[in-house]
């Protein structure tokens, strides 16, 4: 580990919170990347702090004393989560063939880094792999023994790509009627309470109703039959909850959780295949989708409590 030293760019997206950018500088600063992608959103009209706090989030990256290319992508204006990321990620990958990406409030483990750049080298011409993420929300070991395993779920919470996988994202979704009226989310997710839920979300997305970019991503992966890696522990801790959080404003078991370190050398699963046990229990813990055994209980309670009441009035 002491003689490993990081080559592959580092994209980070910023936005307003001076607090959590500068502890993520700082695990990128200890990483010292040949090269920084910086994507900036502008401020907000009618925040008053706005401005401010965005000129002291742009002066911690002038804070780079390593060598180090950094090239800059700032908006004038605010641009919102949906566009900014999406433009900036285009432009991203338009500058590097691969990199790995942090957001202003994903702090990462040190050993995130070495994780991210030797997945992005084996699989680096492997179409069945969009995404390696950093981020496991199982509270387990992956149950193969291995340092990863495949996925639907590719998180944002810290994690990497290719420029290849990226090509034909489409932030206006324009494919998602033609996915939805033919029925294609069943033959992707195999199961119709996931289909209710994933069919909700992006349909959400589509019409413009959450700002964001990341479920046009997992859409985009999907329609393309790719894999995401998980690691077998968790690499990042989402420390944005607070300080000026755009998503995540409600207490959550999954922020501030704990990073921790992955080993090496990586043990490699010597195949390809969707863990969809460990898919189901992401579903179902981190999606909020119950199975359809607790819809039972849940409707025979009702039912229950109406007879019960209609017995006491009779």
């Amino acid at each position: 580990m002491n003689h490993w030293k990081l080559k592959t760019p580092v994209a980070f997206l910023i936005f307003n919170r001076p607090g959590t950018t500068a502890k993520v500088f700082e695990k990128i600063r200890e990483a010292q990347p040949s090269v920084l992608l910086v994507v900036a959103d502008g401020p907000r009209k009618n925040h008053p702090y706005d401005g401010e706090n965005c000129k002291k989030v742009r002066a911690i990256i002038e804070g780079v004393d390593w060598e180090c290319e950094v090239r800059k992508n700032y908006a004038g204006e605010n641009l919102g989560c949906r566009d900014r990321v999406s433009s900036g990620l285009d432009w991203v990958f338009s500058m590097v063939e691969e990199a790995i990406i942090l957001e202003d409030d994903c702090l990462p483990h040190p050993t995130f880094f070495r994780y991210c750049e030797e997945l992005l080298g084996r699989y680096r011409y492997d179409e069945r792999i969009s995404h390696v993420s950093g981020t496991n929300l199982l509270f387990r070991k992956e149950r193969m023994g291995y340092s990863y395993h495949f996925s639907l779920y590719g998180y944002i919470w810290g994690w990497a790509s290719w420029r290849r996988s990226w090509i034909g994202y489409d932030v206006n979704m324009t494919l998602w009627p033609e996915i939805r009226n033919g029925g294609w989310l069943q033959d992707i997710l195999g199961n119709e309470r996931f289909v209710r839920h994933w069919q909700q979300m992006f349909e959400k997305a589509y019409q413009h109703g959450i700002d964001t970019w990341d479920y046009q991503w997992v859409f985009h992966c999907w329609a393309n039959h790719r894999l995401a890696i998980l690691p077998n522990v968790n690499l990042i801790s989402n420390i944005g909850s607070g300080e000026n959080a755009t998503h995540p404003t409600q207490k959550s078991p999954w922020n501030n959780l704990k990073a921790d370190s992955m080993t090496f050398p990586l043990a490699h699963p010597p195949f390809i295949v969707r863990d969809s046990v460990s898919d189901d229990q992401t579903e179902s813990k981190r999606h909020q989708t119950q199975p359809l055994l607790m819809d039972a209980f849940r409707h025979f309670k009702r039912f229950i409590w109406k007879w019960a009441f209609r017995a006491f009035h009779l």
